[in-house]
């Protein structure tokens, strides 16, 4: 097994340890997102809300959709 299979095997695992989270804690995954959001927007002024709220729907998307579904995160608007 070569660098490049160990590195894709970290990656790998990586991706279901962070879809089993997701599966798991899908509502506190998304209230941390929204936090993290809202405090970017405070600190910028809220001069990049449409960016940042566009952002945060897709980070939601993207994690929601780890384990081939989306239906972890309960809510995919930030709000």
């Amino acid at each position: 097994m070569g660098v490049f299979d160990n590195i894709k095997d970290a990656a790998e695992n990586l991706k279901d340890k962070a879809a089993d989270l997701v599966d798991g804690h899908g509502d506190k995954v998304s209230d941390g997102l929204d936090k993290a959001g809202d405090f970017v927007d405070e600190k910028t002024g809220g001069q990049y809300g449409d960016k940042i709220d566009q952002g945060v729907g897709t980070a939601k998307d993207q994690l929601d959709g780890l384990d081939g579904q989306n239906d972890d995160i309960p809510d995919n608007n930030q709000g």
